[in-house]
């Protein structure tokens, strides 16, 4: 139904405002279906994941494919994180265009004074916070939303500092009205996204083929690693995936390493072949059966 963007600096009031506005939206008349995404939903320490450039991508990847996995026409998801960076929001409304929903940015505008404050305050009282360093690289780093921008709009603005932040905050009303709006051919006012043929197929491609292709091998993986350490060296003669799919034909050990490089060249492969032929498998099974294929032909020349 729709996706809204949490969006601004640390410590600055995103998580209140978050939760605000997810109830004011749950006690409409709809009876709206409301889950907010953030980095303690995904047990993801902020210092941790702000660590360094690598750390930070990851987060963004994690946070990025559980959108991608939530969203629908039945319900609201709400993005809180730092989403600082105009790139990434591009990205999440490339998600809700591909979904044919509602899209907006929530914006809570607060001086990096009053957010060091806050950030302090909560450190010394042993909640969660940034460390001084990662604080300060962020609050360089942040990439402020233009409403200009059709990944920044429609954009509400809130003052958490100013104005504190209530259920019955302007910016939060106003997001409530855009969000239930009812839309017929007479509304201007609402902008429902829509799917173009290529977020369609880009959807459908890392949604479906690529995200079973890797979840998929990632099991077999793990399968033959706790075949091989409960045969605790000895002879193995086989790793049996259950029921209807095949085994994978191993007499000798494979360590991780071997294991990890396999599974890259394979999904490279498999994503090379489907620019000029049939797609990746979109079912988990069909995925495995063509990994352990693979497997058997490249270990039993090794």
């Amino acid at each position: 139904m729709a996706l809204v963007v949490i969006c601004g600096q640390p410590c600055s009031g995103k998580s209140t405002a978050a939760l605000f506005l997810s109830e004011a939206l749950k006690d409409t008349e709809s009876k709206l279906t409301v889950r907010i995404i953030d980095e303690t939903s995904l047990h993801l320490d902020r210092n941790q994941s702000y660590a360094n450039m690598t750390a930070e991508k990851n987060l963004r990847g994690v946070l990025r494919s559980e959108v991608d996995r939530s969203i629908s026409k039945d319900n609201i998801i709400i993005v809180d994180s730092l989403n600082s960076i105009k790139g990434y929001r591009y990205e999440l409304w490339c998600l809700a265009r591909a979904s044919g929903i509602r899209y907006c940015v929530l914006y809570c505008d607060v001086e990096e004074t009053h957010c060091r404050k806050w950030n302090e305050e909560r450190r010394e009282k042993g909640e969660a916070s940034y460390n001084e360093v990662i604080f300060e690289d962020l609050v360089r780093r942040f990439e402020k939303p233009d409403k200009r921008n059709r990944w920044d709009s429609p954009l509400f603005e809130l003052g958490p500092y100013k104005d504190g932040v209530e259920k019955s905050s302007a910016a939060i009303l106003d997001a409530v009205s855009y969000l239930t709006k009812k839309v017929d051919s007479k509304t201007h006012d609402v902008k429902v996204l829509q799917p173009t043929i290529a977020t369609q197929n880009a959807r459908f491609s890392e949604a479906n083929s690529l995200y079973e292709l890797d979840r998929a091998t990632q099991e077999v993986t793990n399968a033959m690693v706790e075949a091989q350490s409960q045969a605790l060296g000895g002879p193995l003669n086989g790793v049996s995936l259950g029921h209807g799919l095949p085994t994978i034909n191993i007499s000798r050990s494979v360590g991780l390493p071997e294991l990890r490089r396999l599974r890259r060249t394979f999904i490279k492969l498999t994503g090379q072949t489907s620019l000029s032929g049939p797609p990746p498998p979109s079912d988990a099974d069909s995925a495995k059966r063509m990994f352990v294929d693979y497997l058997n032909r490249e270990l039993g020349t090794a």
